[in-house]
């Protein structure tokens, strides 16, 4: 089956996979996944992700985390920028999620970062999604 919009996919995987309590769930690979998990890692919102090699495009397996009691860290996760309507952001119109308790992920000439790492390079891009 064919997906036309893979970050919008691996987005309401994850969203679907936390709200399930699940420990693990498996997303179509592409850079810009990979990038978007690589934020999260690094933001603490997901324990870490693997690349799979399936001798097609490949997989990518997010290890999601959850709170001491069990609470789901990643609250909202919301697309900003779809296919049919795309969503820039210069470095100073980079929105705060949550006053900044939240991240924006951007996709810059520097690769895929979150607005934080964006304010500090100067960069402005597409804003690829919020996570709160």
């Amino acid at each position: 089956m064919a997906i036309g919009d893979p970050i919008a996919d691996m987005l309401t995987r994850i969203r679907n996979a936390a709200r399930n309590k699940s420990k693990t769930v498996t997303c179509i690979r592409n850079k810009v996944c990979v990038g978007i998990a690589t934020v999260l890692r690094d933001e603490g919102y997901i324990s870490g992700f693997d690349v799979i090699e399936d001798g097609r495009q490949g997989l990518i397996r997010v290890h999601l985390k959850y709170g001491p009691a069990g609470e789901v860290v990643l609250n909202k996760l919301t697309r900003a920028s779809k296919p049919g309507c795309r969503t820039y952001s210069g470095v100073d119109d980079l929105p705060r999620p949550l006053q900044g308790l939240g991240i924006a992920i951007v996709s810059t000439s520097k690769g895929v970062i979150s607005d934080r790492k964006a304010r500090q390079e100067r960069v402005g891009g597409e804003l690829l999604c919020t996570v709160e």
